[in-house]
């Protein structure tokens, strides 16, 4: 099997807000929407985000259809967590978690969207 791109799709109540979100605070750009629908890339990620409205009827299998939020986590790994937390944070977005770092050496930070989806930043120390 070849794998040629990976999206990541979510059911959201906003679709809108959380597309949002992910261009204002972390750099993804639309490349296609449609009522109840925003498709999303980023230049350097390596994944595609699709938003779609909670209760669009071509979700399928319908008995899982709800809306995606609880135990999420959005992680992208990035060269300076505390740079992007400034950021981030000072344009208004919802923290979660401000930074901290892990025994292990993992240093991240977390914020919501709109939709109480969570966004995750990653970074590595020694």
């Amino acid at each position: 099997m070849k794998i040629t791109e990976t999206a990541l799709s979510l059911n959201v109540p906003d679709v809108a807000a959380s597309a949002e979100f992910a261009k204002q605070h972390f750099g993804f750009t639309e490349t296609m929407s449609a009522d109840g629908f925003v498709a999303l890339t980023h230049p350097t990620a390596g994944v595609n985000i699709v938003f779609l409205r909670v209760g669009l009827g071509s979700f399928k299998p319908e008995r899982i259809a709800g809306p995606a939020g609880q135990g999420l986590l959005l992680a992208f790994v990035v060269e300076d967590v505390d740079t992007e937390f400034a950021r981030i944070s000072a344009a208004g977005a919802e923290v979660v978690t401000p930074p901290e770092t892990e025994p292990w050496g993992e240093r991240y930070c977390q914020f919501a969207d709109p939709n109480g989806i969570v966004w995750q930043l990653v970074h590595w120390v020694s």
